[in-house]
């Protein structure tokens, strides 16, 4: 009996070791799916390399998005690629083994969704972070429904949606290109699903643990803005996002690498494709619970 044919890519900088090992047992666990992996070295060669998985080393780190884009094109260029890509951190690891089987079965019960996302959990199968639940009414993780971004590092995207809008975006290296290749696919017909029965567990942690975060979130609000947004709702978007980083700077520190990043971002925006999405577009997201100024 064929099974679906799901192409996952893990990508690693060899920071993890025994969680990438857990990582890596937990998705050769999988059943009920056929799978190809390909794991992308960035800016290292791969310290743990699974028998048959494709390997991709990358010479310097190009940043989460660009790395993940080589592991995707090395899947396409070996042959036959599958109808899926299953994006996954090499600290992510999976609870029960038909995590994948029932993520494909609920991208069939919704096919208009480009991606479907499962709900993020630490360890203990419990404790989702407001920043893991991929919609703005987080006060209840166990609810699905339909989504207007991703939690990038574990998720499941048609190929066809991936292939159409362009894959990830890679000039922004890290933080928010779950938010542009969300809003891509929106703008070409798209939705997203979030499959909150389905957990997936991660270690509890901060993005803030990383020096450049506040820096290159900020500068990548802006980006973000710029390549997908009608041009009147750049400016209101702008502004609540600034309001929000500032506010959240001064309870959680962070300020001068924010407004950094802001500048960044204002000076750099014309390097930017942009691709404005429809007022369509516009609107299905505000129906679907977030309006694209927040």
């Amino acid at each position: 009996m064929s099974h679906p044919r799901v192409d996952v890519v893990l990508l690693t900088m060899n920071d993890r070791p025994e969680e990438e090992k857990a990582a890596q047992a937990t998705l050769l666990a999988q059943r009920g799916v056929d799978l190809r992996i390909c794991v992308v070295g960035n800016g290292c060669v791969p310290d743990i390399i699974l028998a048959d998985a494709h390997t991709v080393v990358l010479e310097e780190n190009v940043g989460i998005p660009g790395g993940r884009n080589a592991g995707a094109r090395a899947l396409t260029e070996s042959g036959r690629p599958g109808d899926y890509l299953f994006f996954l951190d090499n600290d992510a690891t999976f609870p029960t083994d038909d995590v994948l089987a029932r993520l494909l079965a609920e991208a069939d019960h919704h096919p208009e969704a480009a991606y479907v996302q499962p709900r993020l959990t630490g360890p203990d199968d419990a404790t989702t972070p407001r920043r893991w639940v991929p919609r703005l009414r987080a006060g209840d993780p166990s609810r699905p429904g339909v989504i207007t971004t991703m939690t990038e590092g574990i998720v499941l995207v048609r190929r066809d949606a991936f292939d159409a809008v362009g894959g990830w975006e890679g000039s922004l290296f890290a933080y928010h290109e779950g938010l542009d290749l969300a809003y891509r696919c929106w703008s070409a017909g798209w939705s997203g699903w979030y499959a909150a029965d389905l957990r997936m567990h991660h270690p509890v942690t901060s993005p803030t643990r990383h020096a450049r975060f506040h820096r290159l979130a900020a500068r990548n609000r802006i980006s973000v803005a710029y390549r997908n947004l009608p041009a009147p709702l750049i400016p209101a978007y702008l502004t609540i996002w600034t309001a929000i980083t500032l506010a959240r700077s001064a309870r959680h520190g962070g300020i001068r690498d924010s407004l950094q990043g802001m500048r960044e971002g204002w000076a750099l925006r014309h390097a930017q494709v942009r691709r404005p999405m429809s007022w369509r577009t516009a609107w299905r997201l505000t129906a679907a619970g977030r309006p694209p100024v927040i």
